[in-house]
């Protein structure tokens, strides 16, 4: 049996539990969400084509108050000083184009925002969640994960008692991964949009750093030293991972590796950020491997030790949260495994434009 065949008979399992008293079989209630179950299509997709990316928070800056779509808000706080902010009674359906655009210069601003209270947008599925993504970029099909059938788009992550269909490394000491969403892509991902349709009782939070805050806390002259740098980042592993015959075994699209500036420029705001992640980033180009790995070491270290530039975003039903992976990183929080309960997202992901070096002139080599 091909892991696409064993896939999708749990799929298929998964939606209504069996059970059977007095001889007779009784059934419970179907999962709400069954339609958005992991599908790993065998299906094979052609390398990505470049394309041009126009920001609508550009189109924000224009408008006379840039936060209007706020103003109906019961509550708008920050989670931390420089990251994060928390907003309910704001309805994202709702939201016109004018107010989309406003929304992605807030998260760019921002770096991090956590909607509650969001059921309709969640329950209003797959082809609203793509018009909603559409608005923001062109959408991404990812290489290797499970996706709602006939939505590949939908980036979905999955792990119950029996099955998981996330990239977990079994061989750590910690399920802390931080990355950039697949940042491997020549055009990697800008405004993302992720929700959980199922979550455990506890656990499963996501962390999230601001990368324009870890770049700050270094020295002006290393700062110097690493505008001028340039990075590969690779979806090879990602690959094997699943050529492995883990998290579905598909892999739909050839993996690539492409060349982006350690220190990039958010186009909109101008803020610089670090852009490199423990996940995707394999080596420095131009350097020799031992000075290369010593950097590298080096800044995914003070991401992992920044606490005081992280926010970590606890779910409640009905949580949408958008950030930009342009200036942020985050990592899922795998501690709920022992309890055996369902952890089920969906993502939405528009490609942005290819990383601005921070450095005006910076050649970027390619591979």
């Amino acid at each position: 049996m091909s892991a696409v065949e064993t896939v999708t008979e749990v799929s298929q399992a998964l939606p209504t539990l069996n059970l059977y008293a007095g001889g007779q079989e009784q059934k419970t209630e179907s999962y709400s969400y069954a339609n958005l179950l992991p599908h790993f299509s065998p299906e094979q997709y052609p390398p990505l084509t470049p394309f041009k990316h126009e920001d609508p928070g550009f189109r924000a800056l224009k408008h006379a108050d840039p936060r209007a779509f706020l103003k109906n808000a019961t509550s708008v706080v920050e989670l931390t000083p420089n990251l994060g902010t928390e907003v309910h009674g704001v309805n994202l359906t709702t939201l016109d184009s004018e107010g989309r655009d406003q929304l992605a210069l807030e998260v760019a601003r921002r770096g991090l925002m956590v909607f509650r209270g969001q059921h309709e947008f969640i329950d209003r599925g797959p082809d609203s969640y793509l018009e909603w993504g559409r608005h923001f970029g062109r959408l991404h099909i990812h290489p290797t994960s499970g996706h709602p059938k006939d939505y590949p788009q939908i980036h979905l992550v999955y792990k119950d008692a029996k099955s998981s269909y996330n990239f977990e490394r079994e061989d750590s000491i910690t399920s802390t991964v931080w990355h950039s969403d697949v940042s491997y892509e020549l055009q990697p991902p800008g405004l993302t949009t992720f929700f959980l349709l199922s979550q455990p009782t506890t656990g499963g939070d996501t962390l999230f750093t601001s990368q324009i805050s870890t770049l700050k806390k270094l020295s002006p002259s290393f700062v110097a030293f690493l505008r001028t740098l340039s990075a590969v980042h690779s979806g090879v592993e990602q690959a094997q991972f699943s050529r492995s015959g883990k998290r579905g075994g598909i892999v739909r699209r050839e993996p690539v590796e492409h060349v982006h500036p350690l220190v990039r420029r958010h186009p909109v705001t101008g803020e610089e950020a670090l852009y490199v992640n423990r996940q995707f980033t394999t080596r420095i180009v131009g350097l020799k491997r031992e000075e290369s790995e010593t950097i590298l070491k080096f800044l995914y270290d003070h991401v992992d030790k920044s606490a005081d530039l992280q926010a970590r975003v606890k779910w409640q039903p009905g949580t949408v949260v958008l950030w930009d992976n342009r200036v942020t990183a985050h990592s899922a929080i795998v501690d709920y495994g022992k309890s055996n309960e369902r952890r089920h997202g969906a993502r939405i992901t528009p490609q942005a434009e290819r990383p601005i070096p921070a450095l005006e002139g910076l050649e970027l080599p390619s591979l």
